[in-house]
């Protein structure tokens, strides 16, 4: 009973501070529905009910209602005659859910190809159909609201399907990175407390072996579900389905075309789990929302220039941030998606050429990959191929050089915890008559924040002031708005310290040019101290990039006795091109400060997240292990 007082206090205190930062009727009775539905438990509201309707369901929620009418009463909340008619109500307001997309596509596109996969294909109305079995099948195997999904697949139409059959039937989507091994799995399938667990047949061994770490801790397994290649493929007798496992086809046969879906009943419900990417350490859970996952996805199409009916190549994985959120966005422009299991040059190229590609994305490893493909592997475009590309930012020269070979970049810029991209270098009509090397450098920048985002500033992570907007003064990058995590799952204290100050802090480092447009200098952590001097490793990654026989670079801090630190890069180079360390030392010296040149080089393949991240927690690793070079 004490803490049911507690929690009726705790209501007590959100109605009169949402009462109070109204302005006007309908702003009250909407913040106040929001507080009443988390309070009183979201299983107990309709679709798009208002908590203000006078059919509620629930006499604790109908009591709440009246508490709150005599919280207003006694507040005395000034309001104006002219405003008093305005209500929130079924009529006006539902929650926000990408799963609409769906359903307009499916009477909009339905005889439009929304899914090919080799020589398979689905239209719209097949795509929806079969979403409707995945969610029937789903709540027949007893899964209920907010349960967790989990799903280790590449790029395949099931992956596709999953996003929207998981949220039909109420459920949470996490994807998990293909590259994380059984141990990594098992964790996270704990961590999530998966009730459903689908494998690409390809992945089953890591399945297995995850699974069998789960039950030596005791814990309760997930039902298993294995996606096949194809339809109609047979377990190969190295593949077979076990017997305790359920063949995807088969599960959705299970479902009913004619479920009824569920709906959110608050749109700030958990839609998806992403666990962010381990560059620097182990992955955390962030949970998206209904509302969040619609805003980007329009966000994102908006800003990606993607008119009605695009044709996308799946080159992002769809397990990172729900492929950029394009797996809903492309349903709301009735796009055609062409999945790819092996994000390869030639597999790229003879996409791009059969189905007249118009979108594509990928970190900056595959732009290299595309431009220092053998020529046995490339096919003329067709058309200009609009490339959104994120990550590590490409150096100036290879934007150049991709627009050269038929592509039209876009960088963009985000987190996991954004939702993916949240920031935009949004190209100026102004900018066509600059040379190209000038043109490359204002692309190169990370720009502005889409239309869904409040905003992304530059700020003192201590006084939480704007850096001046000159380009040189340094702060952490944060963000703010209706695309940003609703937190870290099980994690109060992360989420408590990313919040901190009112907006989401990035822990990347970067200033602020004259136009608005902010450019990344580094993550906080990846600033390299040497003799009291602080080293953009990004700016010397980027001068180091720009030399003839480099394909890649990764520059992070050597412990140094005399220094504190000295700069140690991670070099690959192009095949068939040669250098030495001493090559490479010498071109930075031509370019930078001699302070913030290499001291030492190795030559080797860098260590990468699946999403093309350099894990730079390995080469700091590394860089520690040899030693200092300044002997004391």
């Amino acid at each position: 009973m004490a803490a049911y007082i507690r929690g009726y206090n705790k209501v007590l205190e959100k109605l009169r501070s949402s009462i109070l930062s109204a302005l006007i009727l309908r702003n009250v009775s909407l913040k106040l529905e929001r507080t009443l539905s988390r309070f009183s438990g979201l299983a107990e509201f309709g679709r798009g009910a208002s908590a203000i309707e006078i059919g509620m369901p629930h006499k604790r929620s109908q009591k709440l209602v009246g508490l709150g009418k005599r919280l207003l009463s006694s507040l005395n909340v000034s309001r104006r005659s002219k405003w008093e008619s305005l209500v929130t109500c079924s009529a006006n307001y539902t929650p926000l859910s990408p799963i609409s997309f769906l359903e307009r596509a499916a009477s909009v596109y339905r005889d439009r190809v929304a899914i090919i996969y080799g020589p398979l294909k689905y239209t719209w109305g097949e795509t929806h159909e079969r979403c409707l079995r995945l969610a029937s099948a789903l709540t027949q195997s007893g899964i209920s609201r907010g349960d967790v999904i989990a799903v280790l697949a590449p790029n395949i139409p099931a992956m596709y399907e999953l996003h929207f059959g998981v949220p039909m039937a109420g459920g949470v989507l996490c994807t998990l990175n293909i590259r994380y091994n059984a141990a990594m799995v098992s964790v996270l399938l704990r961590n999530s407390d998966a009730k459903v667990f689908f494998v690409d047949f390809q992945l089953f061994d890591i399945a297995r072996e995850a699974l069998h770490l789960l039950s030596q801790q005791n814990a309760k397994l997930p039902l298993l579900v294995l996606v096949p290649d194809y339809p109609n493929s047979s377990p190969s007798s190295t593949n077979p389905i076990p017997d305790d496992a359920l063949e995807y086809e088969s599960f959705l046969k299970r479902g009913q075309p004619k479920f009824e879906i569920r709906w959110p009943m608050d749109e700030l419900e958990p839609i998806s789990l992403n666990y962010t990417s381990g560059t620097t350490s182990t992955p955390k859970g962030v949970v998206y929302s209904h509302r969040g996952a619609y805003l980007n996805s329009l966000a994102t199409v908006l800003m990606y220039d993607m008119t009605t009916m695009p044709v996308y190549l799946w080159t992002v994985p769809m397990f990172h941030c729900n492929g950029w959120c394009l797996t809903w966005g492309l349903a709301a422009q009735g796009g055609t998606s062409i999945c790819l299991r092996n994000v390869i040059p030639k597999d790229i190229f003879e996409c791009i050429s059969s189905y007249k590609v118009t979108h594509m994305g990928g970190a900056p490893t595959v732009l290299n990959m595309l431009l220092y493909a053998p020529a046995s592997d490339r096919r003329p475009l067709p058309r200009k191929v609009q490339l959104m590309t994120g990550g590590s930012p490409p150096p100036p020269t290879t934007i150049h050089k991709m627009e050269e070979l038929g592509f039209g970049i876009t960088h963009i810029y985000g987190l996991t915890e954004t939702y993916g991209p949240g920031v935009f270098c949004t190209w100026k009509p102004e900018w066509d008559l600059l040379p190209c090397e000038e043109r490359a450098k204002l692309l190169s920048r990370q720009g502005l924040h889409h239309v869904c985002l409040s905003g992304v500033d530059v700020k003192d992570p201590t006084t939480m002031k704007s850096v001046p907007a000159d380009g040189k003064s340094m702060g952490e990058v944060m963000f703010r708005g209706n695309t940003v995590m609703s937190g870290y799952l099980n994690d109060v204290k992360a989420t408590t310290e990313a919040f901190a100050g009112g907006w989401f802090r990035s822990g990347d480092l970067g200033v602020k040019d004259p136009d608005g447009y902010i450019k990344l200098k580094d993550r906080s952590k990846d600033i390299i101290v040497s003799g009291g001097e602080n080293v953009s490793s990004m700016e010397v990654e980027s001068v180091i990039c720009s030399h003839p026989a480099v394909l890649e670079a990764a520059v992070v801090g050597r412990p140094d006795d005399h220094w504190g630190e000295t700069v140690c890069a991670f070099v690959k180079l192009k095949d068939g091109c040669e250098a030495s360390a001493e090559d490479i030392i010498k071109f930075c010296r031509a370019h930078l400060s001699h302070y913030m040149a290499p001291k030492s080089v190795c030559f080797e393949d860098l260590p990468k997240t699946s999403t093309g991240k350099t894990q730079k927690f390995v080469l700091r690793e590394k860089a520690k292990s040899m030693g200092t070079l300044t002997k004391t």
